[in-house]
């Protein structure tokens, strides 16, 4: 038998010390993993016994690499995302993975839209690693959004790592971070994973910030996602229907669009994505402007929590263009749109697990 070291999940004595046992992920069928495990006799003499610990720490260290051990896991269920289903996928298809891992878990069944908000802005964040939002895509954006409205918003959003079970329709999140909507195989790569920096964006609306970690957009794509709502147990299909229905329409969304182009040619825009990419593992402090959040994994912040005064422990930093109801700052350009159709920012390459198709960020 032959096992991936990315597939180990943990591995220890037993307890008369007598065996080794490994636990690890394995296809059980396409597309899905479940948690298999296979034990060794040892031998009980002086040397086997002295042995097997640092051969077991050995196994640890070559399946785990960087990635943090036995994360300390906030897991959040919404049993409405998507066509529903979120309670069994996470009981089924994830929790056993993570509990192989002997990871600690806390659950939380989340019972109405915006309660995660509350949640994330109470939670002590140093109980935990990591937050698991089993859902669609809007657990994590409320979990982003709790998190912002801490008055310790920069060190929240630094120290935990927000991740995805995909239980909803799009799914985009964990298409990005893991390149799979498949909830067992974002939990091994939740197990597995390593701090990736990711920059969340500002949105206002009147006096209310909102962040977004996904996409923004005004027209088509943003009311097809709205007027879908009632068509979640069509699960990714109601996005394609929802396009196809507006475009029949031809709707038009009028507005006025300020803006400033930082890199104009192709070119200039993959040189740019690549010596981010090169970077993105380099140290953070947590202060950044564009306060990069660490996802798939989080390790300690670089403030100790008793140094209150530092930048890591403040709230969100000032908005650096202001807002609509500032003067426009120099160099930027306001273009008026009396029939727009739509208009669409992304901060990830894909937006949903089907709607990808017909929007895609290239790169």
């Amino acid at each position: 038998m032959s096992v991936p070291y990315y597939n180990v999940l943990w591995a220890e004595l037993s307890e008369d010390s007598s065996q080794i046992r490994i636990d690890f992920a394995e296809e059980i069928q396409a597309h899905r993993l479940g948690v298999r495990n296979t034990k060794f006799a040892i031998d009980s003499s002086l040397d086997a016994l002295q042995d097997a610990a640092p051969w077991i720490e050995r196994l640890l260290t070559l399946s785990y690499g960087d990635a943090t051990r036995r994360k300390r896991a906030w897991v959040l269920v919404n049993p409405h995302a998507g066509p529903g289903g979120a309670d069994k996928i996470w009981q089924k298809q994830t929790k056993p993975i993570f509990q192989a891992a002997r990871m600690p878990l806390t659950v939380v069944r989340t019972a109405y839209s915006g309660e995660a908000v509350k949640l994330a802005e109470e939670v002590n964040i140093d109980d935990y690693d990591i937050a698991i939002a089993c859902s669609g895509d809007g657990l994590p954006h409320e979990v982003f959004n709790g998190l912002g409205k801490r008055s310790d918003a920069r060190r929240a959003l630094s120290k935990i790592a927000v991740c995805h079970v995909p239980c909803g329709s799009g799914n985009a999140m964990s298409c990005n971070l893991y390149g799979t909507h498949r909830p067992s195989l974002a939990a091994l790569a939740i197990v597995k994973g390593l701090p990736t920096p990711l920059d969340l964006v500002s949105i206002t609306q009147g006096e209310q910030r909102t962040l977004s970690f996904l996409s923004q957009a005004l027209g088509m794509v943003a009311d097809l996602d709205i007027s879908t709502e009632h068509l979640r147990w069509m699960g990714a299909a109601r996005f394609t229907y929802g396009f196809l229905t507006l475009a029949l329409q031809k709707k038009t969304y009028p507005c006025d669009i300020a803006i400033q182009t930082e890199i104009d040619q192709k070119d200039g825009i993959k040189k740019h994505y690549r010596e981010r990419t090169t970077q993105s593992g380099s140290e953070s402090d947590g202060t950044d402007e564009r306060l990069p959040v660490r996802i798939g994994e989080s390790r300690p912040s670089s403030s100790s929590p008793s140094s209150a005064s530092s930048d890591s422990d403040l709230g969100l930093p000032p908005l650096k263009y202001g807002t609509v109801k500032d003067k426009l700052p120099d160099g930027w350009e306001l273009v008026p749109h009396e029939k727009l159709g739509n208009f669409y920012c992304g901060n990830v390459r894909v937006l949903a697990l089907r709607a990808h198709h017909f929007f895609r960020v290239p790169l």
